[in-house]
Protein backbone atom coordinates (compact mmCIF):
# COMPACT_ATOMS: atom_id res chain seq x y z
CA UNK A 1 0.00 0.00 0.00
CA UNK A 2 1.33 3.40 -0.93
CA UNK A 3 2.01 5.88 2.16
CA UNK A 4 0.76 8.99 1.97
CA UNK A 5 3.57 11.65 1.07
CA UNK A 6 3.72 14.93 1.98
CA UNK A 7 5.93 17.80 0.22
CA UNK A 8 7.42 20.00 1.92
CA UNK A 9 11.04 22.13 1.11
CA UNK A 10 12.87 21.96 4.43
CA UNK A 11 12.87 18.90 6.56
CA UNK A 12 14.42 18.84 9.61
CA UNK A 13 14.71 15.85 12.29
CA UNK A 14 14.77 17.06 15.87
CA UNK A 15 13.36 20.09 17.47
CA UNK A 16 16.47 20.77 19.91
CA UNK A 17 18.78 23.80 19.82
CA UNK A 18 20.31 23.20 16.75
CA UNK A 19 17.35 22.57 14.87
CA UNK A 20 15.35 25.15 16.53
CA UNK A 21 17.76 27.69 14.85
CA UNK A 22 17.63 26.56 11.89
CA UNK A 23 14.27 26.71 11.03
CA UNK A 24 14.32 30.66 12.58
CA UNK A 25 16.87 31.72 10.06
CA UNK A 26 15.89 29.40 7.42
CA UNK A 27 11.96 31.34 8.16
CA UNK A 28 13.82 34.79 7.89
CA UNK A 29 14.33 33.58 4.03
CA UNK A 30 11.06 32.23 3.38
CA UNK A 31 11.36 28.65 3.23
CA UNK A 32 8.69 26.31 4.54
CA UNK A 33 9.84 24.07 7.42
CA UNK A 34 8.54 21.30 8.80
CA UNK A 35 10.10 19.62 11.78
CA UNK A 36 10.09 16.10 13.28
CA UNK A 37 10.59 15.66 17.14
CA UNK A 38 10.36 11.99 18.53
CA UNK A 39 10.06 13.50 21.85
CA UNK A 40 7.34 16.12 24.02
CA UNK A 41 8.50 19.14 24.46
CA UNK A 42 9.71 20.09 27.51
CA UNK A 43 12.29 17.27 27.81
CA UNK A 44 15.36 16.26 30.12
CA UNK A 45 18.42 17.30 28.11
CA UNK A 46 22.01 17.91 29.94
CA UNK A 47 24.53 20.63 27.94
CA UNK A 48 23.34 23.10 30.43
CA UNK A 49 25.87 25.70 30.72
CA UNK A 50 26.01 27.73 26.97
CA UNK A 51 28.59 30.16 25.80
CA UNK A 52 29.00 33.53 24.80
CA UNK A 53 29.18 32.51 21.12
CA UNK A 54 26.15 31.01 20.81
CA UNK A 55 24.57 34.21 21.94
CA UNK A 56 25.37 35.62 18.33
CA UNK A 57 23.13 32.40 16.57
CA UNK A 58 20.24 33.07 19.15
CA UNK A 59 20.20 36.82 17.95
CA UNK A 60 20.57 36.00 14.33
CA UNK A 61 17.65 33.30 14.32
CA UNK A 62 15.40 36.36 16.01
CA UNK A 63 15.23 34.18 19.47
CA UNK A 64 17.01 36.64 21.70
CA UNK A 65 14.62 38.38 23.30
CA UNK A 66 12.58 35.09 24.40
CA UNK A 67 15.98 33.79 25.85
CA UNK A 68 16.36 36.98 27.58
CA UNK A 69 12.93 36.94 29.08
CA UNK A 70 12.75 33.39 29.63
CA UNK A 71 14.47 34.00 33.44
CA UNK A 72 17.91 31.82 32.94
CA UNK A 73 21.03 32.20 35.07
CA UNK A 74 23.01 34.60 33.75
CA UNK A 75 26.77 33.88 33.07
CA UNK A 76 29.77 35.66 32.21
CA UNK A 77 32.59 33.04 32.42
CA UNK A 78 34.34 29.78 34.01
CA UNK A 79 35.58 28.54 37.36
CA UNK A 80 38.21 25.76 37.64
CA UNK A 81 39.21 24.08 41.28
CA UNK A 82 41.57 21.34 42.32
CA UNK A 83 43.39 20.12 45.25
CA UNK A 84 42.66 23.95 46.79
CA UNK A 85 44.17 25.56 43.69
CA UNK A 86 41.38 28.20 42.06
CA UNK A 87 41.47 30.15 38.71
CA UNK A 88 38.34 31.61 37.13
CA UNK A 89 38.04 33.08 33.30
CA UNK A 90 35.75 36.46 32.81
CA UNK A 91 34.70 35.91 28.80
CA UNK A 92 33.98 39.63 28.79
CA UNK A 93 38.02 39.80 29.20
CA UNK A 94 39.05 37.78 26.00
CA UNK A 95 40.58 38.04 22.71
CA UNK A 96 37.68 37.73 19.91
CA UNK A 97 35.00 40.54 19.46
CA UNK A 98 31.52 39.52 20.55
CA UNK A 99 28.98 38.43 23.44
CA UNK A 100 30.95 38.42 26.64
CA UNK A 101 27.99 36.75 28.67
CA UNK A 102 25.15 33.78 28.42
CA UNK A 103 23.45 31.64 30.34
CA UNK A 104 22.98 28.22 31.94
CA UNK A 105 20.36 26.71 31.68
CA UNK A 106 17.57 23.67 32.20
CA UNK A 107 17.60 22.70 28.69
CA UNK A 108 14.05 21.46 29.13
CA UNK A 109 12.94 24.86 29.52
CA UNK A 110 15.21 26.33 26.55
CA UNK A 111 14.85 23.82 24.07
CA UNK A 112 11.04 24.39 24.72
CA UNK A 113 12.12 28.18 24.61
CA UNK A 114 13.71 27.95 20.77
CA UNK A 115 11.25 25.56 19.85
CA UNK A 116 8.10 27.64 20.27
CA UNK A 117 10.36 30.52 19.06
CA UNK A 118 10.75 28.58 15.84
CA UNK A 119 6.66 27.80 15.56
CA UNK A 120 6.17 31.90 16.10
CA UNK A 121 8.64 32.41 13.00
CA UNK A 122 6.06 29.83 11.26
CA UNK A 123 7.60 26.14 11.17
CA UNK A 124 5.30 24.14 11.61
CA UNK A 125 6.55 21.40 14.58
CA UNK A 126 5.16 18.00 15.49
CA UNK A 127 6.02 16.45 18.69
CA UNK A 128 5.94 12.86 19.01
CA UNK A 129 6.59 11.92 15.41
CA UNK A 130 9.22 9.32 15.04
CA UNK A 131 11.10 8.91 11.45
CA UNK A 132 11.27 4.93 10.75
CA UNK A 133 13.40 5.04 7.75
CA UNK A 134 15.19 7.45 5.34
CA UNK A 135 15.72 7.06 1.26
CA UNK A 136 18.62 9.61 0.15
CA UNK A 137 19.32 7.99 -3.59
CA UNK A 138 16.09 9.42 -5.21
CA UNK A 139 15.94 13.47 -6.27
CA UNK A 140 14.67 13.94 -3.11
CA UNK A 141 15.44 12.94 0.63
CA UNK A 142 12.35 10.81 1.20
CA UNK A 143 11.84 9.87 5.30
CA UNK A 144 8.96 7.32 6.26
CA UNK A 145 7.42 8.60 10.02
CA UNK A 146 5.36 7.16 12.49
CA UNK A 147 2.64 9.63 14.18
CA UNK A 148 1.73 9.33 18.11
CA UNK A 149 -1.69 7.89 16.90
CA UNK A 150 0.48 5.29 15.05
CA UNK A 151 -0.12 6.18 11.32
CA UNK A 152 2.83 6.28 8.84
CA UNK A 153 3.10 8.34 6.01
CA UNK A 154 6.19 9.77 4.32
CA UNK A 155 7.47 13.25 3.72
CA UNK A 156 9.54 14.25 0.71
CA UNK A 157 11.88 17.36 0.74
CA UNK A 158 13.69 19.11 -1.13
CA UNK A 159 16.59 19.21 1.09
CA UNK A 160 16.86 17.07 4.92
CA UNK A 161 18.78 18.88 8.02
CA UNK A 162 19.44 15.99 10.54
CA UNK A 163 19.27 17.42 14.20
CA UNK A 164 18.13 14.50 15.80
CA UNK A 165 21.44 15.32 18.39
CA UNK A 166 22.35 11.80 20.28
CA UNK A 167 19.92 9.52 18.23
CA UNK A 168 21.99 9.90 15.39
CA UNK A 169 18.96 9.19 13.04
CA UNK A 170 21.28 9.69 9.55
CA UNK A 171 24.20 8.49 10.95
CA UNK A 172 22.86 5.42 12.08
CA UNK A 173 20.69 5.04 9.19
CA UNK A 174 23.05 5.85 6.48
CA UNK A 175 25.95 4.13 8.27
CA UNK A 176 27.94 7.57 8.10
CA UNK A 177 29.56 6.22 11.56
CA UNK A 178 33.17 6.17 11.93
CA UNK A 179 35.42 6.02 15.22
CA UNK A 180 35.84 9.15 17.69
CA UNK A 181 39.37 8.74 18.65
CA UNK A 182 38.45 9.36 22.21
CA UNK A 183 38.58 7.02 25.13
CA UNK A 184 34.77 5.57 25.98
CA UNK A 185 34.03 7.76 28.60
CA UNK A 186 30.69 8.32 30.88
CA UNK A 187 28.85 10.62 32.41
CA UNK A 188 26.88 10.35 35.67
CA UNK A 189 24.48 13.14 36.69
CA UNK A 190 22.14 14.60 38.54
CA UNK A 191 20.18 18.27 39.17
CA UNK A 192 20.18 19.20 43.33
CA UNK A 193 18.64 21.87 45.53
CA UNK A 194 22.17 23.08 46.35
CA UNK A 195 21.68 25.51 49.58
CA UNK A 196 24.64 27.64 48.64
CA UNK A 197 24.64 30.46 51.02
CA UNK A 198 24.03 33.60 48.76
CA UNK A 199 27.30 35.52 47.99
CA UNK A 200 29.51 32.66 48.87
CA UNK A 201 32.81 33.83 48.27
CA UNK A 202 33.70 29.53 46.94
CA UNK A 203 30.74 29.68 44.55
CA UNK A 204 29.86 32.37 42.10
CA UNK A 205 26.64 31.26 40.35
CA UNK A 206 27.54 34.05 37.60
CA UNK A 207 30.16 30.78 36.58
CA UNK A 208 30.12 27.23 35.43
CA UNK A 209 32.46 25.34 38.23
CA UNK A 210 34.78 22.78 37.14
CA UNK A 211 36.59 20.77 39.26
CA UNK A 212 39.39 17.94 38.88
CA UNK A 213 39.77 14.97 40.46
CA UNK A 214 42.70 15.51 43.48
CA UNK A 215 44.09 12.47 42.57
CA UNK A 216 42.85 12.12 38.86
CA UNK A 217 43.67 14.49 36.06
CA UNK A 218 41.15 12.33 33.77
CA UNK A 219 38.09 12.51 36.23
CA UNK A 220 36.37 15.89 36.28
CA UNK A 221 33.40 16.94 37.92
CA UNK A 222 30.67 20.28 36.50
CA UNK A 223 28.40 22.47 38.75
CA UNK A 224 26.66 24.34 36.81
CA UNK A 225 24.04 27.17 38.90
CA UNK A 226 20.26 27.84 37.84
CA UNK A 227 18.74 30.67 38.70
CA UNK A 228 16.10 28.88 41.09
CA UNK A 229 18.68 27.64 43.73
CA UNK A 230 19.28 24.25 41.88
CA UNK A 231 22.58 22.79 39.98
CA UNK A 232 23.32 20.02 37.72
CA UNK A 233 25.75 18.35 38.97
CA UNK A 234 28.17 15.47 37.26
CA UNK A 235 31.26 13.65 36.91
CA UNK A 236 32.50 12.68 33.81
CA UNK A 237 35.28 10.13 33.63
CA UNK A 238 36.46 6.77 31.86
CA UNK A 239 33.81 3.91 31.83
CA UNK A 240 36.91 1.59 33.92
CA UNK A 241 36.70 4.71 36.77
CA UNK A 242 33.06 4.64 37.05
CA UNK A 243 32.65 0.73 37.02
CA UNK A 244 34.81 0.49 40.31
CA UNK A 245 31.66 1.64 42.13
CA UNK A 246 28.30 0.30 43.00
CA UNK A 247 24.91 0.94 43.56
CA UNK A 248 22.51 2.87 42.70
CA UNK A 249 23.56 5.85 39.93
CA UNK A 250 23.24 8.44 42.71
CA UNK A 251 24.95 6.81 45.05
CA UNK A 252 27.79 6.10 42.88
CA UNK A 253 27.88 9.77 41.64
CA UNK A 254 27.50 10.77 45.53
CA UNK A 255 30.63 8.77 46.45
CA UNK A 256 32.51 10.05 43.95
CA UNK A 257 31.80 13.52 44.92
CA UNK A 258 32.53 12.57 48.20
CA UNK A 259 36.56 11.98 46.98
CA UNK A 260 36.98 15.75 46.60
CA UNK A 261 36.89 17.60 49.68
CA UNK A 262 35.89 21.31 48.18
CA UNK A 263 33.19 19.77 46.36
CA UNK A 264 31.78 17.75 49.61
CA UNK A 265 31.91 21.04 51.48
CA UNK A 266 30.69 22.92 48.86
CA UNK A 267 27.49 20.93 48.80
CA UNK A 268 27.42 19.69 52.36
CA UNK A 269 23.88 20.95 52.66
CA UNK A 270 22.88 19.71 49.00
CA UNK A 271 19.08 18.25 48.99
CA UNK A 272 19.47 15.07 46.34
CA UNK A 273 15.94 15.28 45.36
CA UNK A 274 16.48 13.56 42.07
CA UNK A 275 17.74 10.62 40.85
CA UNK A 276 21.03 10.48 39.11
CA UNK A 277 21.59 9.25 35.39
CA UNK A 278 24.27 8.14 33.54
CA UNK A 279 25.44 8.01 29.74
CA UNK A 280 28.20 6.49 27.95
CA UNK A 281 29.91 6.44 25.10
CA UNK A 282 28.76 10.19 24.26
CA UNK A 283 32.01 10.93 21.55
CA UNK A 284 31.05 10.60 17.91
CA UNK A 285 32.69 11.51 14.66
CA UNK A 286 30.91 10.97 11.02
CA UNK A 287 32.63 9.97 7.77
CA UNK A 288 30.82 13.28 6.58
CA UNK A 289 28.75 15.57 7.94
CA UNK A 290 26.42 15.90 4.32
CA UNK A 291 25.21 14.28 1.44
CA UNK A 292 22.72 14.21 -1.61
CA UNK A 293 20.58 16.86 -0.32
CA UNK A 294 20.86 16.41 3.52
CA UNK A 295 23.05 17.81 6.50
CA UNK A 296 23.91 16.89 9.61
CA UNK A 297 23.80 19.53 12.43
CA UNK A 298 25.24 19.76 15.77
CA UNK A 299 25.94 16.36 17.88
CA UNK A 300 23.94 14.32 14.83
CA UNK A 301 27.82 15.15 13.03
CA UNK A 302 29.86 15.92 15.60
CA UNK A 303 30.36 15.56 19.80
CA UNK A 304 33.64 15.44 21.16
CA UNK A 305 33.42 15.88 25.05
CA UNK A 306 31.21 18.34 27.62
CA UNK A 307 34.09 19.47 29.53
CA UNK A 308 34.17 22.63 27.41
CA UNK A 309 30.98 22.84 27.34
CA UNK A 310 31.16 23.50 23.16
CA UNK A 311 28.16 21.20 22.15
CA UNK A 312 25.81 23.85 21.75
CA UNK A 313 27.62 26.10 20.58
CA UNK A 314 28.73 23.61 17.63
CA UNK A 315 25.03 22.43 17.47
CA UNK A 316 24.06 26.58 16.45
CA UNK A 317 27.10 27.27 14.13
CA UNK A 318 26.18 23.99 12.14
CA UNK A 319 22.55 25.50 11.78
CA UNK A 320 24.25 28.97 10.59
CA UNK A 321 26.72 27.50 8.00
CA UNK A 322 23.72 25.13 6.99
CA UNK A 323 21.38 27.90 6.61
CA UNK A 324 23.60 30.02 4.28
CA UNK A 325 24.53 27.08 2.09
CA UNK A 326 20.61 26.40 1.55
CA UNK A 327 19.69 30.46 0.67
CA UNK A 328 22.21 30.00 -1.83
CA UNK A 329 20.96 26.62 -3.11
CA UNK A 330 17.37 27.95 -3.35
CA UNK A 331 18.96 30.76 -5.46
CA UNK A 332 19.78 28.75 -7.68
CA UNK A 333 23.68 29.23 -7.34
CA UNK A 334 26.27 26.62 -6.78
CA UNK A 335 27.16 25.17 -3.47
CA UNK A 336 29.87 23.82 -2.46
CA UNK A 337 29.01 21.90 0.70
CA UNK A 338 32.44 20.66 1.96
CA UNK A 339 34.05 23.92 1.09
CA UNK A 340 31.23 26.33 2.39
CA UNK A 341 29.81 23.53 5.30
CA UNK A 342 31.61 20.61 5.96
CA UNK A 343 35.69 22.12 6.63
CA UNK A 344 34.61 25.48 7.99
CA UNK A 345 31.96 23.55 10.38
CA UNK A 346 34.82 20.87 11.33
CA UNK A 347 38.10 23.70 11.70
CA UNK A 348 36.10 24.87 15.07
CA UNK A 349 35.50 21.52 16.06
CA UNK A 350 39.39 20.59 15.68
CA UNK A 351 39.99 23.66 17.64
CA UNK A 352 38.01 22.68 20.32
CA UNK A 353 38.94 18.62 20.46
CA UNK A 354 43.13 20.06 20.28
CA UNK A 355 41.91 21.68 23.62
CA UNK A 356 39.54 18.38 24.69
CA UNK A 357 42.90 16.52 24.23
CA UNK A 358 45.38 18.57 25.87
CA UNK A 359 42.41 18.50 28.83
CA UNK A 360 42.22 15.45 29.47
CA UNK A 361 46.38 14.60 29.07
CA UNK A 362 47.04 17.01 31.55
CA UNK A 363 48.68 19.84 30.03
CA UNK A 364 45.96 22.33 29.84
CA UNK A 365 45.63 21.58 33.11
CA UNK A 366 48.90 23.43 34.03
CA UNK A 367 48.26 26.40 31.74
CA UNK A 368 45.08 27.17 33.54
CA UNK A 369 46.30 26.73 36.87
CA UNK A 370 49.75 28.79 36.55
CA UNK A 371 50.27 31.01 38.88
CA UNK A 372 51.57 33.81 36.64
CA UNK A 373 49.61 33.87 33.09
CA UNK A 374 50.47 36.76 30.49
CA UNK A 375 47.72 38.52 30.26
CA UNK A 376 46.95 38.67 26.67
CA UNK A 377 47.53 35.02 26.32
CA UNK A 378 44.93 34.34 28.53
CA UNK A 379 42.59 36.58 26.69
CA UNK A 380 43.03 34.30 23.78
CA UNK A 381 42.49 30.89 25.94
CA UNK A 382 39.54 32.67 27.33
CA UNK A 383 37.94 33.52 23.72
CA UNK A 384 38.42 29.65 23.05
CA UNK A 385 36.66 28.93 26.46
CA UNK A 386 33.83 31.00 25.70
CA UNK A 387 33.46 29.72 21.93
CA UNK A 388 35.43 31.59 19.60
CA UNK A 389 36.61 28.64 17.80
CA UNK A 390 36.31 29.88 14.34
CA UNK A 391 38.05 32.87 14.84
CA UNK A 392 41.68 32.12 13.33
CA UNK A 393 43.11 35.65 14.28
CA UNK A 394 43.76 34.26 17.69
CA UNK A 395 47.13 32.60 17.32
CA UNK A 396 45.39 29.82 19.61
CA UNK A 397 42.90 29.09 17.27
CA UNK A 398 45.18 29.12 13.60
CA UNK A 399 47.68 27.05 15.36
CA UNK A 400 46.33 25.45 18.23
CA UNK A 401 48.16 22.59 18.48
CA UNK A 402 51.81 24.38 18.17
CA UNK A 403 50.85 26.82 20.27
CA UNK A 404 49.34 24.92 23.10
CA UNK A 405 52.53 22.94 22.81
CA UNK A 406 54.84 25.39 23.29
CA UNK A 407 52.94 26.88 25.81
CA UNK A 408 52.55 23.82 27.98
CA UNK A 409 56.47 23.40 27.88
CA UNK A 410 56.17 26.81 29.38
CA UNK A 411 54.02 26.15 32.03
CA UNK A 412 55.89 22.88 32.69
CA UNK A 413 58.86 24.62 33.49
CA UNK A 414 58.23 27.92 34.79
Amino acid sequence: MDLRTEQVEILIIGAGPAGAVAAGLLRQQGREVLMLEKEQFPRFSIGESLLPQSMQFIEQAGMLKAVIEAGFQYKNGAAFARDGRHTQFDFRDKFSEGWGTTYQVQRADFDKVLADEAERLGATVRYRHEVLSVDVEGDRPRVTVRSPDGETYAVQARFLLDASGFARILPRMLKLESPSGFPVRGAIFTHVRDNIAPGSAAFDRNKILITVHPRHDHVWYWTIPFSNGRCSLGVVAETAFLDQYTGSETERLRAIVGEDPGLSQLLAGAGWDTPARQIVGYSANVKSLWGKNYALLGNAGEFLDPVFSSGVTIAFKSASLASACLQRVFAGEPVDWEADYGRPLRAGVDTFRCFVDAWYAGGFQKIIFHPNPTPDIRRMICAILAGYAWDTRNPYVAENKRRLAVLEQLCSVS
